[in-house]
């Protein structure tokens, strides 16, 4: 069971939500049908790319949104809000569609990552859900990916759990990360509800609390000695965390047949301790004893560590993944489109004087450019929604910006990335274990360019519009500009 299920979020919404839902209705538009997008415009740290992740979230949410008797008593006594609008909410019942780029999906700016379609009473009053539920897991996905990649095919594990803002960060926070290529967590929670392996050893008040390191040591390996993992700087590394390690191990453990698991070293530097322990390990036949290094680390720390021969075999990352903390705030936004009156969209257009927020409008599609040979994804591009568009090559796609330039591409399959997640309020989805979502990020991840997954300056992934799409947006803005 979904930990975040045991409350009724319902009235999780900004506060101007209710009351456009309520002076909605007083114009008349409740059956108006609404298309709301939602989109980022900035990839945190300065990345090639975000990985989409928290859809599973707001699904739940979605499945369970009702307005109980007292949330209308509490808006009730607001004196704001007509009695004809509190039946409404009384009686609601979810009824829109819902269109979205599945989890574990590389995304990029200014494309639809989730479409809601229905009575805009509806539509709006998901907004804030939407974005914090979407927002927040897409952040730390994107930073574990990152991580990862600067581990270098080390095992990397989350541990953050303390430093997450929120219990709710902290359990959701822990999912999100193995969506991104995490091995495991420290929060026991996030294995229980979400089946994501959970690992944990000492602490330093476990080997203070004994008379001497030495006994701290052998107490832990006697009680765990087919997982025995020890902390090694409570006082200090090579002097006495290591030796004492080493004599446990050859004086408990090897006698009785087991093998060792590891050592951790949470403090000082790592690089220069790791590889002084791992001569220390190997001296005393230890070869194959892991060593794991935690201590406020980021990408950046483990890519470097790693460059400076670190011997390290596991990194235990937490408030900087947790967080985010480089680059806090994923910022997706919620915004009208279009209007529908049957079959019929009307599109609509936010202007802005900041370039990048206005809005491209219409209901939308985003398709995927893959090369046949290689299964390299090359571009993105941007369709109404009911365009017809070929699903092989050859394409020839324009930048929507600098319009002089254009790109043919040949042998390319163009695959849709939003799946309907809900027709009519109805859930048509089944979301993917959690295991099957990280094998697809993964996979989805190293089908991109190397040069878009670099940390420094990577290269700007094409996403385009269609012809008919950009000439669109283009007639609204001349006949909006004042």
């Amino acid at each position: 069971m979904d930990v975040k299920l045991q409350r009724n979020l319902t009235m999780l919404v900004d506060f101007y939500e209710l009351t456009m839902a309520n002076g909605y209705l007083e114009e008349g538009f409740s059956q108006k049908e609404a298309v709301f997008d939602m989109f980022f415009r900035k990839i945190p740290d300065n990345g090639g790319f975000a990985i989409c992740a928290g859809l599973e979230q707001l699904i739940e949410y979605l499945k369970s949104l009702h307005f109980t008797e007292e949330d209308i008593e509490f808006l009730r006594g607001k004196h704001m809000f007509s009695e004809a609008f509190l039946k409404y909410l009384k009686d609601f019942k979810f009824c829109c569609d819902v269109w979205a780029i599945e989890e574990g999906t590389p995304i990029f700016p200014n494309e639809p990552v989730l479409t809601v379609i229905g009575p805009v009473m509806q539509a709006q009053l998901v907004e804030t859900m939407v974005l914090l539920t979407i927002n927040y897991q897409s952040l730390v996905a994107t930073k574990a990916n990152r991580i990862v990649r600067a581990a270098a095919g080390r095992s990397v594990f989350e541990f953050g759990s303390r430093r997450a803002q929120s219990y709710d960060a902290a359990i959701l926070g822990a999912r999100a990360s193995y969506i991104g290529g995490c091995d495991g967590t420290a929060c026991a929670i996030a294995d229980r509800e979400y089946q994501i392996p959970a690992m944990g050893t000492m602490a330093h008040s476990w080997v203070q609390l004994f008379d001497s390191e030495y006994e701290a040591f052998k107490a832990y390996a006697e009680v765990y000695p087919t997982s025995c993992t020890l902390l090694v700087d409570t006082y200090n590394v090579l002097k006495s965390g290591v030796p004492n390690a080493i004599k446990v191990f050859d004086e408990v453990l090897r006698p009785k047949g087991y093998q060792p698991v590891g050592i951790r070293i949470d403090s000082g530097d790592i690089a220069y301790l790791s590889k002084k322990a791992r001569v220390m390990l190997d001296e005393a036949g230890y070869e194959n004893v892991k060593i794991v290094a935690s201590n406020s680390l980021d990408e950046y720390l483990v890519r470097d560590l790693l460059i400076q021969g670190a011997k390290v075999d596991t990194f235990g990352v937490g408030e900087n993944l947790i967080t985010s903390k480089s680059d806090p705030v994923f910022g997706g936004v919620y915004k009208l489109v279009a209007t529908k009156d049957g079959d019929r969209y009307t599109p609509k257009i936010k202007l802005s004087e900041t370039a990048e927020k206005i809005t491209t409008p219409h209901r939308k599609m985003v398709y995927r450019l893959f090369k046949n040979d290689t299964g390299q994804a090359v571009a993105d591009y941007i369709t109404m929604f009911d365009e017809e568009v070929p699903k092989t090559g050859p394409i020839t796609l324009f930048d929507p910006n600098e319009t002089w330039k254009s790109k043919t591409f040949e042998n390319v399959t163009l695959v849709p990335m939003m799946k309907k997640i809900f027709d009519h309020g109805v859930c048509c989805y089944q979301s993917p274990d959690i295991e099957s979502l990280r094998t697809y990020c993964k996979k989805q991840v190293e089908s991109l360019w190397d040069e878009v997954t670099r940390f420094e300056n990577p290269h700007r992934y094409y996403v385009d519009l269609s012809p008919a799409l950009w000439k669109s947006k283009q007639k609204l803005l001349k006949e909006n500009q004042f």
